[in-house]
């Protein structure tokens, strides 16, 4: 039942702007919210209160050991309007950065996470490739304003799960259903991502640093036939597996656009990540229907749990271009912390024991924050939230991660402390609220 930490691993936590900062700001996710389009109802403009609780909050990741963080910056703070830019809101992510690097926890800085300021949005958002100048200015005013505090950026969070959910899905803000739009934002995503590559390392190393990193945080599902003698359930897997992750990590790792994405920008091929940035959360079993096999593991939203799937999608990124990796998310909606603690111990486990260059671990997430689309409903925290009083109370996942950290890793006795008497609900028995179980 126990495993070592690879050596040298470095073990923190996950967020972005705007799911844990708060307020009132003048971007897509905000206006998403006040068009009714939040499933509890919740706001966005309170989440966490993180942009006023910042110090209380890196004051708990210190105390709870972890080394590293992965943090965001809000665009519509820092430049509410086209070409207004507030110095202000730039102090403001300086203090913290510094405060964090005090704390002995290391920065990894992720530019665009899903948010865009209103104007960005009335002009087409990425779905114009004209567009890509004022995400290029959003990211040299970053180096510019942070260079001297961050070597590692993150530059797009999950763009195929942006493109999806805003262009084809229509969840997401704008709300598009477009098959063409679709595509048109994951090849500009694309071509946005590797120009950031680009001027990030140039700019840095005109500030005289050497130790500068970049990727963009990958999200990879497993994609697997219900049925491996179907012929056509197979063909299914293999074209979600495509069409969602693989022609367009091809084109972000390396400048090779496929369809359907298109080379806007001239791009010649090359290398375009210093590492692989993984987010992992579930698997997708495919049938002639979507959905999760009857009695298949759960998480509360009815997401499919598989934890060697991390290791296999960590093994094919490593295969695409070979770099250390980095977990940039993993976890999991567990209302109730009933589960977390194997999850965490299942997924870290079969990490630690693939035999790749896996040297970071970001768990998703630090505290309990705005879901999305799912508001404050889904919590993912390894610290409890009251969204009322604002209170943080760790855990006992927090303290499991707390320990395992001390510990470097997890033995019998920690094992049998928080992890031998967890189980996941299973899909079809009503435990969990996900809508997508195959009965």
């Amino acid at each position: 039942m126990s495993f070592r930490l690879k050596d040298g691993m470095l073990l923190g936590a996950a967020s972005s702007a705007t799911q844990i900062e708060g307020g009132d700001l003048g971007h897509n996710w905000n206006d998403w919210y006040r068009r009714g389009r939040i499933k509890d109802g919740s706001d966005p403009g309170r989440a966490n209160d993180h942009y006023c609780r910042w110090k209380e909050d890196a004051d708990l990741m210190a105390v709870m050991g972890l080394k590293i963080c992965r943090l965001g910056i809000e665009w519509s703070r820092l430049e509410p309007q086209e070409g207004v830019f507030d110095r202000e809101a730039v102090r403001h992510y300086r203090r913290e950065l510094k405060y964090l690097k005090k704390q002995g926890i290391q920065p990894l800085l992720t530019i665009h996470h899903f948010t865009n300021p209103g104007w960005f949005e009335a002009k087409g958002g990425f779905s114009r490739m004209e567009n890509s100048r004022y995400y290029l200015r959003l990211v040299r005013l970053c180096v510019r304003s942070f260079g001297d505090l961050v070597n590692e950026y993150i530059t797009i969070n999950e763009p195929n799960v942006y493109a999806f959910n805003s262009w084809l899905v229509g969840e997401w803000p704008p709300g598009g259903r477009s098959v063409k739009k679709t595509a048109d934002v994951m090849s500009v995503m694309a071509c946005c991502h590797i120009r950031a590559y680009e001027t990030i390392h140039r700019m840095r190393e005109k500030m005289g640093y050497t130790d500068t990193r970049v990727s963009f945080a990958n999200h990879i599902r497993v994609f697997e036939a219900k049925n491996p003698g179907s012929f056509l359930q197979r063909g299914i897997a293999a074209a979600s597996d495509w069409l969602f992750q693989r022609a367009m990590t091809v084109a972000m790792c390396t400048g090779r656009f496929l369809p359907p994405l298109c080379n806007r920008d001239h791009i010649s091929e090359g290398e375009y990540c210093d590492f692989q940035a993984l987010n992992y959360y579930a698997k997708s079993t495919v049938s002639w229907l979507r959905g999760v096999p009857k009695g298949a593991p759960v998480n509360d939203l009815g997401w499919e749990v598989c934890p060697e799937g991390i290791a296999q999608s960590a093994a094919w990124l490593h295969q695409i271009l070979p770099r250390p990796i980095y977990i940039t998310e993993n976890g999991t909606c567990d209302n109730q912390d009933r589960f977390r603690c194997r999850y965490l111990y299942e997924h870290l486990k079969a990490l630690c024991e693939s035999g790749l260059p896996v040297e970071r671990y970001y768990h998703w997430c630090f505290c309990d924050n705005f879901e999305w689309l799912e508001g404050e409903s889904a919590r993912f925290g390894l610290v409890h939230v009251d969204y009322e009083t604002q209170k943080r109370t760790v855990k006992n996942s927090g303290q499991f991660y707390c320990a395992l950290i001390a510990e470097g890793g997890v033995d019998d006795s920690l094992y049998e402390e928080y992890v031998a008497g967890q189980t996941y609900p299973k899909a079809g028995e009503g435990l969990y609220r996900g809508t997508e179980t195959e009965m």
